[in-house]
């Protein structure tokens, strides 16, 4: 069974104007009017597996069937246990992470959350790839209360929540979770700092309403 997904080159949880947008690039990139010989050949196989990859995924019935039927052989794979299919996609995740292919992290660090969700630096790396969208920032939130909730004494993810809460402008959280990373880390002088300037912000915001 083809996956249109990788024929593509894309995550599972592409919109559909990225699938548009991708299938127009290889378009041009693998149109046979540019090849000629065997390559032409070569190139109307490939221009028919991105078209039938694009009707596939922008028919919204067509992508719900084709993604239940990448999802079975993954959950039926034989020897392969849920923590070590966490593990694989954990390490998928790090590497678009680093490459800041964010879109890619954040998929592949949800399956892993998904796959083994008592694994708390699964929810931690997804938080930092969410964190890198504003639109993601209620996913982030959700991802890295969660990571400290599995290990609540773990100073890195608790700085991480601080972080995000205040950037998400929930500042009683934000000093909580801050003052959480001190008690657990010790002194800090830039955690210290920053609970201050949420202190200042908050008091700010109370005497002008």
């Amino acid at each position: 069974m083809p996956n249109y997904y990788n024929i593509l080159g894309l995550p599972r949880n592409a919109t559909d104007q990225q699938i548009r947008d991708r299938f127009r690039q290889l378009a041009r990139q693998r149109h046979p009017d540019r090849f000629q010989g065997e390559a032409k050949e070569k190139a109307e196989v490939e221009f028919q597996a991105i078209t039938e990859a694009l009707n596939a995924l922008t028919s919204p019935d067509r992508r719900r069937q084709h993604d239940l039927e990448l999802a079975r052989p993954e959950a039926q794979r034989q020897g392969v246990d849920k923590e070590q299919l966490g593990r694989v996609y954990l390490q998928r995740g790090v590497r678009a992470f680093r490459d800041k292919n964010y879109l890619e992290a954040a998929d592949n660090f949800d399956r892993a959350t998904k796959a083994d969700p008592a694994n708390a630096q699964t929810w931690y790396n997804l938080a930092l790839a969410c964190e890198h969208q504003v639109r993601w920032r209620s996913r982030a939130m959700a991802a890295i209360a969660q990571a400290c909730e599995l290990e609540p004494m773990k100073p890195q993810y608790l700085r991480a929540a601080g972080r995000i809460f205040g950037q998400a402008g929930v500042t009683s959280k934000a000093i909580s979770y801050y003052e959480q990373a001190l008690n657990w880390g010790g002194d800090d002088s830039e955690i210290e700092s920053e609970i201050k300037r949420l202190r200042s912000d908050k008091r700010a915001r109370g005497k002008a309403e």
